[in-house]
């Protein structure tokens, strides 16, 4: 019994560390509903003459560019929305198969059916078709249906064919190949037999090797047979078995198979298989999509692997990716997550360092197994494995240091390291450790405790030198001092540092956030950056292959640096086929390189990396004008809309890195300057004027040159008023508004400076008349018989003053009859002195005095000369001389907005009774007097705008109580100065 239980416990312990062989891994995409396809069941795929893919669906077909998906229904066209089948034929159209039996093809981005296109017209009795060939030149095609009748295509009508092949199944076309060149990849029958063809040979049991040049050709160039899980090669004479499913542990019905150069794929109802190098004679089968119904196989024209479903949708496994191998926790890794990669040349061990203490060994054969280093608490990650002894190698864990026998496959604890941060090897094998703030030499038996920085790296010079990265900077250390100091004076070596490699006498710097320096005798001569084409300047690990080449691990790809030139090579990314462009580790081993990343390890032949340097297909999807939509093409004319946006939607059929697309497109018609780069493929032009334009447009995919462009011819045709002859017309007569326009201005001048010459004129006749009307010959003639009066007298002093003043007085009136304006201080001086004289001649019958508001005292104010005059001279002769007793007479001046407002208020005998007492000849000279200064200021208005008054009162009729005289109110414009 204990022998018993020392048996299990070692096979129990056998089972926990090791696995069966796994194959390489392949990284597979799927697209479903989510992504745009019609439905998650899918019956076929075909991939036309453009290179779309299209997938038949039950509800409706799907066109794919690596992009979008374009799906069509019966509402687009289709006859059915349940296409069991599709295929294309050698002119581009794309024939659907549905379950209604009409036929429908898709040409030139239109679905043809019967009801668009009457060579489609056909009465089906409810039979669908099953089958397509073609003529060798293309036409005509032949359908067989469901009713195992053929059916004729000829372009011009569809018929039941009549020449022979009515009643004959699909292996009397398949038997004449040649002829009747089938349409489908491989063809699933019931039975081999034909009965038409008695004389056919079948061969179960394959008679020649499948990596026999002929029979591979054979097998190639006549359609294949599947017979539930076995595969022929069906020709007139022989159908011979080349693939028997049993045989390779395939027990299932085969839906569908593919031929991809020397690997054969075959599709069941419960996976997918894989036998790489099947045609070199190899016998390793994958089995990929486990439990998923695989309805159809297709390869693309780029090498892509195209896979359908029945409710899982559509799988497509890059052409590329098979120039890869991938390992992560789905083919045997304890994880996905990889710190750390390294490789025993000797016995061609592959160990891979994960987290939680996990290191995984996988040998020639690709066994699998894994061991558990260290079961401490806490992160305990594998972050660095390097060649250390003959069939040795150490092991870097954060808590502790470890020595791995490659041969024996078992480990050994060398030193418990709290915090490890990395190990180094000199050239006689001896071991330096860089923890979190110390630095320890394993074999010397020495630490350089508490440093006040944090340890990042260490790179031995020789087995007595050695350099120390940390967070601040680079430091050089001795086994002899055992101190760190900073080599040189170089602010570049200050900076946060990731990783150090020495290679050949230069130091490689790898740095948190700055990318990569190379220091030579203490000095900076190299820095390589982003701004260099290095992939990231955040590096997390160097490596170097021995032979010339560096590969910095960043978080956005690898780095390969020519150490020699110290040139950046190439850069390697998930676009090229890595799983992650989360850098942990790299590792050379002669043409092969494994790349550890976050999500898996990738490895591959370094030198053999694919590049898809082919350019892509460009086609123009749609244009849009305004509100509306046109299909595609090479024309595009229309009317001018105003303020109406054209699109142009252009697309590109790239199945691998479909974002990586970038456009170019070119308005100016030279195909060798003014491209605009761009990654939309919608070209906007707004408002896009009446004209002739050619659009080119081309693209590239990730890695590839441009494409040849596409040509737009777009034609904005001008509306009616756009035109030559109405623009000439419009033109026409703008000009004659303008010239009507012109005249008119012209005569309005003309008319204006009459007019002005007019009133010039009549200012002038009535400033005569005014002075006439001053010059009033009553006031000289009774102002002289005063004089004489006093000559008389006897008062001669008196007489010679008044002859004085009179003089002045009218010298003062012709002065101020030239002048269009006054200030109102000479006016009050003006009338002080002819109311002085008016004093003398009237004996001193009465008295004046002049009120004036204080704010006139602020301005200088001119007015118009000779206004105020003729009024006061009519309230003193008219009003106050036929008075019996004294009178008073009161002139008031005050500011009302922008005019002088003037009253002369008199004590006489009043409007009316003036007006009674007075001759005929008294009241005409009154009457002109006062017209006169109505009409000088209307005269004024229509210069400057301002409106002037003139308003006479009666006071005892107006409501003054019993007072009697005149008071005549006047609104004088004015000029007002500060």
């Amino acid at each position: 019994m204990p022998s018993v239980r020392y048996i299990l416990f070692w096979m129990l312990a056998i089972f926990c560390v090791s696995t069966v062989a796994r194959a390489q891994g392949l990284m597979i995409r799927n697209f479903n509903v989510k992504d745009g396809l019609a439905n998650a069941t899918v019956y076929a795929a075909v991939q036309d003459k453009d290179g779309f893919i299209w997938f038949s669906t039950p509800t409706g077909v799907s066109k794919f560019d690596g992009k979008r998906f374009r799906n069509y229904a019966k509402k687009d066209g289709l006859t059915d929305n349940d296409v069991v089948k599709l295929t294309a034929d050698s002119k581009g159209r794309v024939w659907f198969f549905t379950l209604n039996g009409k036929p429908s093809f898709y040409f030139n981005n239109v679905i043809h059916n019967e009801e668009n296109d009457t060579t489609l017209a056909f009465n089906s009795h409810g039979h669908y078709l099953q089958y397509a060939f073609e003529g060798a030149s293309g036409n005509p095609i032949w359908f067989l249906n469901s009713n195992n009748r053929s059916l004729l295509y000829n372009g011009k009508k569809i018929t039941y064919d009549k020449q022979g092949l009515s009643g004959s199944d699909v292996r009397f076309l398949l038997a004449r190949d040649s002829i009747f060149h089938p349409l489908q990849s491989a063809f699933r029958l019931e039975t081999l037999k034909d009965p038409n063809n008695p004389d056919q040979k079948i061969i179960s049991v394959p008679p020649f090797p499948v990596d026999d040049p002929e029979f591979r050709s054979r097998i190639n160039k006549h359609p294949v047979v599947i017979l539930k899980n076995s595969l022929y090669s069906f020709r007139f004479k022989d159908a011979i078995s080349f693939f028997n499913g049993p045989e390779w542990g395939i027990r299932e019905d085969i839906s569908d198979i593919c031929l991809d150069n020397d690997n054969l794929w075959v599709g069941t109802q419960r996976a997918l298989y894989l036998i790489k190098n099947f045609f070199k004679g190899e016998r390793k089968v994958t089995r990929l999509l486990e439990n998923h119904y695989i309805t159809s196989l297709l390869k693309d024209r780029d090498g892509n692997i195209w896979i359908t479903t029945f409710g899982d949708g559509v799988y497509y496994i890059p052409y590329k990716n098979f120039y890869f191998s991938y390992l992560d926790n789905t083919n045997g890794l304890y994880s996905h997550s990889i710190f750390s990669i390294c490789k025993d040349k000797k016995t061609d061990l592959l160990l891979i360092g994960q987290n939680a203490g996990i290191l995984n060994t996988m040998d020639a054969q690709g066994t699998i197994r894994q061991f558990t280093l260290d079961t401490t608490t806490g992160r305990n990650s594998l972050l660095s494995i390097l060649p250390y002894k003959e069939n040795n190698v150490l092991i870097a864990t954060d808590n502790a240091l470890f020595q791995f026998n490659t041969l024996t496959q078992r480990p050994s604890l060398l030193r418990s390291v709290k915090m490890l941060k990395d190990v180094d090897v000199s050239p006689s094998g001896k071991i330096r450790i860089a923890a979190k703030n110390e630095v320890i030499s394993l074999d010397n038996n020495y630490v350089i405790p508490d440093l006040d920085m944090v340890v990042s790296s260490i790179a031995s010079v020789d087995d007595s030198t050695y350099f120390v990265g940390t967070n601040n900077g680079l430091y050089y250390c001795s086994d002899n001092n055992r101190q760190l100091v900073r080599p040189g004076n170089n602010t570049h070596l200050k900076q946060s540092i990731k990783d150090l490699k020495w290679i050949n006498g230069f130091l490689w710097i790898g740095t948190s956030d700055q990318g990569i320096y190379v220091m030579h005798h203490d000095s900076v001569v190299r820095h390589l950056s982003t701004a260099n084409g290095l992939a990231s300047d955040i590096c997390q690990q160097l490596y170097y292959d021995g032979v010339g080449k560096l590969y910095v691990a960043t978080n956005k790809g690898v780095s390969v640096i020519d150490v020699t030139n110290q040139q950046i090579v190439r850069n390697i990314t998930s676009n090229d086929g890595l799983m992650s462009d989360d850098i942990r580790g790299v590792y050379s081993d002669d043409d092969m390189l494994y790349i550890a990343t976050s999500n898996g390890l990738c490895y591959f032949k370094g030198n053999n990396l694919p590049v898809d340097s082919v350019p892509p297909v460009i086609y123009l999807s749609n244009i849009r004008y305004g509100d509306s939509t046109f299909m595609p093409a090479k024309d595009f004319i229309h009317l001018y809309q105003r303020k109406a946006s054209f699109e142009a939607e252009f697309g590109t059929i790239v199945f691998d890195l479909p974002d990586q697309v970038e456009y170019q497109y070119n308005f100016s018609g030279d195909s060798t300057t003014g491209w605009v780069t761009t990654m939309s493929n919608i070209i906007p032009f707004p408002d896009l004027q009446p004209g002739t334009y050619k659009l080119m447009v081309r693209a590239r995919k990730y890695k590839s040159d441009w494409s040849q462009p596409l040509n737009l011819n777009i034609s904005i045709l001008p509306r009616w008023y756009q035109q030559w002859w109405a623009r000439g017309i419009l033109l026409l007569l703008g000009l004659l508004v303008i010239l009507f326009i012109l005249r008119y201005i012209v005569r309005r001048i003309k008319q204006s400076e009459k007019r002005k010459t007019e009133y010039n004129r009549r200012i002038a006749e009535l400033e005569a008349k005014a002075l006439t009307n001053q010059m009033n010959p009553h006031f000289i003639f009774n102002s002289l018989n005063s004089v004489q009066h006093l000559i008389l007298e006897k008062e001669e002093k008196q007489a010679l003053n008044f002859l004085a003043d009179f003089a002045t007085l009218m010298r003062q009136m012709l002065n101020n009859s030239r002048k269009s304006y006054i200030s109102l201080e000479e006016e009050i001086a003006f009338l002080t002195r002819y109311l002085e004289l008016e004093k003398i001649r009237f004996a001193h019958s009465f008295s004046y005095k002049f009120i004036l508001q204080e704010s006139l005292k602020d301005y200088t104010i001119y007015i118009p000369p000779m206004i105020i005059q003729p009024i006061v001279e009519n309230a003193i002769k008219h009003g106050l001389a036929p008075k019996n007793s004294s009178g008073c007479l009161e002139i008031r001046l005050e500011m009302v907005d922008d005019l002088l407002y003037c009253s002369v208020d008199d004590d006489g005998i009043g409007w009316d009774k003036s007006n009674t007492l007075k001759s005929t000849r008294l009241v005409k000279h009154e009457s002109t007097a006062l017209s006169v200064i109505k009409e000088r200021l209307q005269i004024i208005k229509s210069f400057n705008g301002s409106v002037g008054k003139l308003e006479i009162i009666d006071k005892f009729k107006s409501g003054f109580g019993n007072k009697e005289g005149t008071l005549v109110e006047i609104l004088i414009p004015i000029v007002k100065m500060l």
